[in-house]
């Protein structure tokens, strides 16, 4: 299908009906091509974003789509699905995504509101712009570990094995850097077939090492010619880099990315890979506590979990485990003494309990810990601020609390499993996850997209503009149902003052959604 001539047909009518996108009568011609001229489905995704959602306050219908190589090669042929004769797919009701199916970042709207921002569905087209045996693909991945990106290794190399019949797969070893100064390793279904058994990456990694000019000359030299990039949101900037130069030098270059961070930190998708596996790996150290702390007098337990910005970990490990007297979290600011603090909280459950367990994520406290702990302003490679350890902060005021101001012993037990956590592999769930991801990234790839990173929007996956999902990070929303369930179940005060009530409405009013 030629990208640059989709015509307002009776499908795309139907395919908005049933989108629920239907705006009022005898309106859709006009609205579509008064904001959007032609190509009908394509805004430069290069666009800045703020005016795209200014846009979406106006229209009825905003499409946030993402690059297509013909973009810049006009004159690019394609070619037939090879999935046209796959006796896998060959069941598969409706094998391919029609060019008019889009998928809505808000699913929940009021009835007379605009229809917001869409993205394009993922799936495989009708016609690739890639032919099977020319196709050169490599692999990277960056930054810290999560469980499940040996899964996406092993189904990106065995999906465009078996689904496409490219066989010419490297992988780059140790992160950006790897491009121009490691050896790559050949990758094919047999290299990779237990993988996702295991915990880390096959492929190793590391952080920083990004130069764009360099990976971009070796690209060129190796003669590849599509870039799939796991990482997180430094890592999905730096693969924005590269689309951009290879735009610049007008490669037959497709560059896909799969977001990845354990925190769940990744703005726009759904949830990001490992995140399930890592809450399900959190509940078995808060588990260790509870019967710890209920094994012995006056038994307080200590588990710090990840959660740099976000307490997505922290707080869906605590609402799965029911065991958690408290939760603490980066967004939610507390304090510890007088009336509705820490430890009056502590203090009343120990009484009523005689144990009780504390969940707190790596973020939390952090300004507390600061003003008494010599700070030195670090960064590591990938450029995010080293934090200091809130963990034993945290347990060394408890113990001082509890030993000198009420005059009582304590048996103070602390668990960090951040890395016992981040190394394990995926779950089921994460697995069947990793593997739609990575299906998902390779038809956008065969499919010519490029510039783009992938992720499931209200259960369904899509092609998402990289700017999109790193222009901020997701957070939890403290005024929102998921913090209040939570609330509910631990019974723990909000840590509110009316100090830090105006702080709160400030996080709270950068709209940023929980699940």
């Amino acid at each position: 299908m030629d990208l640059s001539t989709i015509s307002l047909s009776s499908s795309l009518s139907s395919s908005l009906n049933q989108l629920s996108l239907r705006p009022k009568p005898a309106s859709l011609f006009g609205i579509f091509l008064r904001n959007n001229p032609p190509p009908l489905f394509s805004r430069p995704n290069h666009r800045p974003i703020a005016a795209a959602l200014q846009q979406s306050q106006n229209d009825d219908f905003v499409l946030e789509d993402v690059p297509h190589l013909t973009n810049f090669l006009p004159n690019l042929p394609s070619y037939p699905n090879p999935l046209h004769s796959s006796q896998a797919y060959s069941i598969v009701k409706n094998t391919f995504v029609s060019q008019e199916d889009v998928v809505a970042q808000n699913i929940v709207i009021r009835k007379d509101n605009p229809r917001g921002v869409h993205f394009r569905r993922a799936g495989p087209r009708e016609k690739v712009y890639f032919k099977p045996e020319e196709v050169r693909a490599c692999i990277v991945t960056c930054g810290g570990l999560c469980p499940g990106i040996n899964t996406v290794i092993r189904e990106i190399v065995c999906g465009l094995n078996n689904m496409y019949g490219v066989e010419d797969i490297l992988g780059i070893e140790e992160g950006y850097r790897g491009f121009y100064s490691k050896n790559t390793v050949r990758l094919t279904p047999k290299v990779v077939n237990d993988i996702h058994k295991r915990g880390g990456t096959l492929l190793r990694t590391s952080r920083g090492g990004h130069d764009t000019q360099k990976i971009v000359d070796n690209i060129a030299d190796r003669g590849i010619n599509q870039v799939y990039i796991i990482g997180g949101d430094g890592t999905q900037r730096g693969a924005a880099r590269i689309y951009e130069e290879v735009e610049k030098r007008g490669l037959h270059v497709a560059v896909a990315g799969i977001p990845k961070t354990i925190d769940n930190d990744i703005a726009v998708i759904d949830k990001s890979f490992g995140f399930d596996t890592a809450v399900e790996e959190a509940q078995r150290a808060i588990n260790a506590a509870h019967v710890e702390v209920e094994s012995v007098e006056n038994g307080v337990g200590i588990v710090k979990l990840m959660g740099r910005y976000s307490g997505f970990i922290a707080m869906f490990a605590t609402l799965a485990s029911r065991d958690v007297d408290c939760c603490l979290i980066p967004e939610s600011p507390f304090y510890l003494e007088g009336r509705g603090g820490l430890y009056e909280f502590l203090d009343q459950r120990l009484k009523e309990n005689g144990h009780l367990v504390i969940v707190i994520a790596e973020g939390a406290g952090q300004e507390y810990v600061a003003a008494e702990v010599p700070a030195v302003n670090q960064k590591d490679a990938s450029g995010n601020k080293l934090l200091l350890d809130v963990g034993p902060w945290l347990s060394d005021k408890i113990k001082d609390h509890f030993t000198k101001a009420q005059k009582m012993p304590i048996n103070m037990k602390y668990i960090d499993p951040t890395y016992m956590i981040r190394a394990i592999p995926s779950n089921a769930a994460d697995n069947i996850y990793c593997t739609l991801l990575a299906h998902s990234v390779v038809h956008g790839a065969m499919a010519g997209y490029t510039g783009f990173t992938v992720g499931p929007v209200n259960s369904r996956h899509a092609y998402i503009p990289i700017s999109r999902v790193t222009e901020k990070q997701k957070t939890v929303e403290l005024t929102g149902r998921m913090w209040a369930r939570l609330l509910a179940s631990t019974n723990q005060p909000s840590f509110i003052s009316s100090d830090l009530e105006g702080v709160v409405q400030g996080i709270d009013s950068l709209n940023i959604t929980s699940i």
